[in-house]
């Protein structure tokens, strides 16, 4: 039996790629796509369900990068960066320059306007995550990559920064349990709070915005 029939995907149409492989605009034109697909070489690449794990750690650094960055930068999660004309990754989460964002129908960022790229390893990415995807952040000049590994249920971040000089990362540090750094921004995130729910104001405390 074929994985496909397995699957039930007998009458699936799969992507045929073109010769020389898919580009970073097929993205945006290609029909019934999985969500988060990723171009990596020319080819596209599907992600599996998400763990617990990684959804609570994107949400507790997206809600602490979100809560700290200065009014230069922004941040978004799951969104894609298009590297070169075969690349187009989706960081888990990313910072960029708040003047980079062109409206909501944007559907990309091009890495020029990224400053930190951050990768959450799940199982089926830990090659890409590890060494596949921090290369090519780095050969696009992105300053900034964490590389975030699970152990015992708490997150453990790799901070890295582009030395220029080679267009390679060095790796800065190992954090657990509390990170706290000068760069991109001044920022601590308490990396024991992945169960905790962020802070949300109540509904009270938004501004009317008819007033």
């Amino acid at each position: 039996m074929s994985a496909a029939r397995e699957y039930g995907l007998d009458d699936y149409e799969w992507p045929r790629p073109p010769e020389g492989g898919w580009t970073a605009d097929d993205l945006d034109r290609l029909p019934n796509l999985p969500p988060h697909t990723e171009l990596i070489d020319g080819s596209l690449v599907f992600v599996s369900p998400q763990t617990r794990f990684h959804l609570r750690t994107i949400r507790l650094l997206e809600y602490a990068l979100l809560s700290q960055a200065p009014d230069a930068y922004d941040v978004d999660r799951e969104f894609s960066v298009k590297l070169d004309r075969r690349n187009r990754p989706e960081p888990d989460v990313l910072v960029y320059r708040a003047d980079a964002d062109t409206g909501p129908h944007q559907t990309w960022h091009h890495s020029d306007a990224v400053v930190l790229a951050i990768e959450v390893v799940s199982e089926d990415s830990v090659e890409r995550d590890r060494e596949v995807k921090p290369r090519k952040y780095a050969a696009a000049g992105i300053p900034y990559f964490w590389r975030v590994e699970e152990s015992k249920g708490l997150p453990v971040v790799y901070t890295y920064e582009l030395d220029r000089s080679t267009n390679t990362y060095t790796i800065t540090g190992i954090h657990h349990d509390r990170l706290k750094l000068t760069v991109p921004f001044p920022l601590t995130i308490e990396l024991t709070a992945i169960n905790r729910r962020p802070p949300v104001a109540p509904p009270s405390e938004y501004p009317d915005p008819q007033a």
